[in-house]
């Protein structure tokens, strides 16, 4: 069972769990404004260990468009499969929402298959 670290605090989550809704399960209110469809952002992590070294086209995609590749990775485009530390980008407390947005489904979305980062900067996808 891998773990994960989200400011200072650790727990064992579910292997394979969505990482926006492992960092919620442990009582952090990361934002997901889109629902989880890497298009918003507001689920954004900033890794201090286990960064994974694939990512989704639609995370690569959205980052890149946004110019934060190589400084966020999207929680809702990531599975706990290993330990992981990570540092949450935008809270419900920090940007002042109401709610953190619609609860994300159980499997990645919109498509579930990961790709070495560099591969994805040789095809160019964005």
């Amino acid at each position: 069972m891998p773990k994960l670290t989200v400011d200072d605090r650790t727990a064992d989550v579910p292997d394979g769990q969505r990482l926006v809704l492992a960092i919620e399960a442990q009582g952090v209110n990361i934002g997901h404004r889109c629902g989880g469809f890497a298009r918003c952002t507001t689920c954004r992590v900033e890794f201090l260990d286990g960064e994974p070294d694939t990512m989704t086209d639609a995370e690569y995609a959205v980052l890149k468009t946004r110019d934060l590749l190589s400084q966020y990775r999207l929680s809702c485009q990531i599975v706990c499969d290993h330990d992981m530390s990570v540092r949450p980008g935008m809270t419900r407390e920090s940007a002042g929402w109401d709610d953190t947005g619609p609860t994300p489904e159980p499997t990645v979305t919109p498509e579930a298959a990961w790709y070495p980062k560099e591969e994805l900067e040789r095809r160019g996808s964005a």
